[in-house]
């Protein structure tokens, strides 16, 4: 039965997939768990500029090592501080 394709099938070698990454610790935990209730405050500049690039924009939570829950503070956190001036919108 002839394919669409047509002609045969290359056979190629293939990665894998199962790359292991050692996961980073989250930022915000304190001496290993998780403050409750989450909260961060937006007066901490330092530690919201590190979890922003240079051009402003919140760096998602593969690469700071956040937690669903954390990221959400620190999102609201950035944006609290963006409005009460704080933060830049943008960067340099």
């Amino acid at each position: 039965m002839p394919r669409f394709g047509g002609g045969p099938r290359k056979r190629t070698q293939r990665r894998s997939k199962n790359k292991t990454r050692a996961k980073k610790p989250d930022p915000l935990m304190v001496g290993g768990e998780r403050p409750r209730p989450m909260y961060v405050d937006y007066k901490d500049v330092d530690l919201l500029s590190k979890l922003t690039n240079r051009h402003g924009r919140i760096v998602g939570r593969r690469k700071t090592g956040c937690g669903s829950v954390s990221q959400h503070a620190v999102t609201l956190a950035i944006k609290r501080a963006r409005f009460m001036a704080l933060m830049p919108y943008v960067g340099d």
